[in-house]
C-alpha cells in the first residue's frame, strides 16, 4: 500500500471521491499490504436461515473503501458464488438478473477459458468446480498477528452454525522480499480508476471509467453496464474471478538453466519471459541490467511505455506484461485496452520461491498463486484474456506463441526474443503455472450484504 501513501504525499492532496466508497468493499480497491498475510476461505450454506445469519454476524467486520489509500489493516472481504445466493434463498427474479457465465460457473464454462488438459476442471482441486463453494471471505493484513486475530474474527461467525461449514483454507502471503512462487516482485501494474480518490501513479495513464470495476457507473461506453437487481444487491457490487495456480518451480528453474549457460543468462532469460527483472525493474527502463532501486520505486516501476522499443527488442511481444497491458502497443486486432484491463489481488502460497529446485517432485510442492481477478464484467474479461491474449498471440504479433507465465502450453512450445541480426526462438516452454481451481463470485456492497442477510426477500 506505500504506493498509494507515495502517491498521495508527492501530489500533496487526494482528489474528490465521485464513488460511494462506503459502500464499496475495501479489497476492491485497497491494494494487498507488502509484507502480506492472509487466508481464502471457502464455505458452503446448507441451510439458508443460518447462511443469511452468519452474513448478518459477518457484515459488520468487512470493511469499505472509504480512506482506503490510508487505511490500516487487516480487513475482511466477503464474495458469493451464484450457487451461494441460491442456497441463501434468493428470489427468482434477482438470480435471473445475473449474466450467464457467472450463473453457469468457471467450471462449466472451461472451454470459454482453455482450461483444458492439465487446467480441465477434472483436475482441480476440490472443493473447486463442484457447486458446493457458496462463499468465499478473505481476510488480508500486513502481519501474522494481524492475520490470526482477523481470521478468528471470521471463524466466530460460522462457529454455532450447523448450516454454514467451512470446505477449505488456505494461508498465503510472507514471501521473502514480497516475490511471488517464480521468484518476481508481482502486482505492481494495477488499473487507476476513475473516481477513486487518488491520482494515478506515474504510468498507469488516463483514469479507466469507474463502472468498468464497479456496478452503478458509467464505463467506457460512457453508460453503466447492467447489474443485477434489485439496485440495492447490484449497486457498488463487482464479479470476482477466483483461480489458484500452482507453480512448478523445478520445470521453471529447468528451462532456465537449459537455455542459460550463466546466471547472468538465466535472469535475462527469466526478465524477457516477464518483461521485468526479479526485482520488478520494467525492461524498457533498465534493458541489459536488473536495477533494484528502479523496481522498488513506484514513482518508477510502472513509468513507461512501447513507443521506442515497436519491434519488441527490449520487451519482447510474447512476454507476459506486454500480453496483460499492451499500452501503446501497435495491435494487429483492434482493441479497447481500457475494456480488458482488470484489478488483481495476487497472493502467493506454500514455501518461497527457490532456484535450486530442479527437480520434478519440486514441481509437485503445494505452492503457487491464488488471483482474485476484479471488474464489472469479470468473467468476459477474463475469458477474452484466456482466449486471445493469454493462450494465443496473434492479437500481439507473437503468432500461436502462448503467455509463457500462465499460458497453458501445447508440445513443442517456443517463445520469441526479438534481436539483431536473427530473433532467438527459446524452445521448452512448458505450463509453469498449472490451474487447481476456479471460481466466479460477486463481491456485494455493504448494503447488499445486508439485503441479503433479510430473511424477508
Amino acid at each position: 500500500m506505500s504506493s498509494v501513501k507515495e502517491s498521495v504525499e508527492n501530489n500533496h492532496s487526494t482528489p474528490t471521491p465521485t464513488v460511494d466508497l462506503d459502500e464499496i468493499q475495501a479489497t476492491i480497491l485497497r491494494p494487498r499490504p507488502a509484507p502480506y498475510f492472509g487466508t481464502h476461505v471457502l464455505l458452503r450454506v446448507n441451510d439458508a436461515q443460518a447462511g443469511r445469519a452468519f452474513l448478518r454476524r459477518l457484515t459488520p467486520h468487512v470493511d469499505s473503501a472509504a480512506g482506503w489509500w490510508s487505511a490500516v489493516t487487516p480487513w475482511l472481504s466477503v464474495a458469493i458464488s451464484y450457487a451461494g445466493l441460491e442456497a441463501l434463498g434468493v428470489p427468482q427474479d434477482s438470480l435471473q438478473s445475473f449474466p450467464v457465465a457467472f450463473r453457469e460457473g468457471m467450471a462449466a464454462r472451461a472451454r470459454h477459458l482453455g482450461d483444458e488438459g492439465s487446467n480441465d476442471p477434472k483436475n482441480w482441486d476440490q472443493p473447486y468446480g463442484s457447486g458446493e463453494v457458496h462463499i468465499g471471505v478473505s481476510a488480508f493484513s500486513d502481519s501474522e498477528e494481524d492475520r490470526r486475530r482477523i481470521l478468528a474474527i471470521a471463524r466466530e461467525q460460522v462457529e454455532g452454525f450447523s448450516g454454514v461449514s467451512i470446505l477449505a483454507m488456505q494461508d498465503f502471503g510472507a514471501q521473502p522480499g514480497d516475490l511471488n512462487s517464480l521468484g518476481y516482485k508481482d502486482g505492481i501494474d494495477q488499473p487507476a480508476i476513475e473516481g477513486s480518490g487518488v491520482h494515478p501513479l506515474p504510468g498507469q495513464g488516463q483514469p479507466i471509467k469507474a463502472g468498468e470495476f464497479i456496478l452503478g457507473y458509467p464505463g467506457e461506453s460512457g453508460v453503466p453496464l447492467p447489474m443485477p437487481q434489485p439496485d440495492i444487491l447490484g449497486r457498488n457490487g463487482t464479479y470476482v474471478g477466483f483461480r489458484k495456480y500452482q507453480s512448478r518451480v523445478g520445470a521453471f528453474n529447468r528451462f532456465l538453466q537449459a537455455n542459460g549457460s550463466t546466471e547472468e543468462e538465466r535472469e535475462l532469460l527469466a526478465a524477457k519471459l516477464v518483461g521485468r527483472w526479479r526485482s520488478g525493474a520494467p525492461l524498457t527502463l533498465a534493458p541489459e541490467v536488473d536495477d533494484p532501486a528502479v523496481g522498488a520505486d513506484p514513482q518508477r516501476n510502472n513509468d513507461f511505455d512501447y513507443a521506442n522499443d515497436t519491434r519488441g527488442r527490449q520487451v519482447p511481444f510474447g512476454c507476459h506484461i506486454r500480453r496483460m497491458n499492451p499500452r501503446d502497443t501497435k495491435l494487429t486486432r483492434l482493441t479497447d485496452v481500457n475494456i480488458h484491463r482488470i484489478i488483481r489481488r495476487g497472493t502467493t502460497y506454500g514455501p518461497p520461491y527457490d532456484r535450486n529446485a530442479l527437480s520434478e517432485a519440486d514441481d509437485e510442492v503445494p505452492r503457487g498463486a491464488i488471483f482474485l481477478f476484479i471488474s464489472a464484467r469479470a468473467m468476459a474479461t477474463i475469458e477474452f484474456l484466456q482466449q486471445e491474449w493469454i493462450n494465443d498471440g496473434n492479437f500481439i504479433g507473437a503468432g500461436n506463441e502462448r503467455d509463457p507465465i500462465v499460458g497453458l502450453q501445447e508440445k513443442e512450445a517456443t517463445f520469441t526474443i526479438p534481436k539483431e541480426p536473427v530473433r532467438r526462438r527459446v524452445h521448452g516452454i512448458e505450463t509453469f503455472n498449472v490451474l487447481r481451481g476456479g471460481e466466479y463470485f460477486f463481491m456485494p456492497s455493504l448494503s447488499a450484504l445486508k439485503w441479503l442477510a433479510d430473511a424477508e426477500n
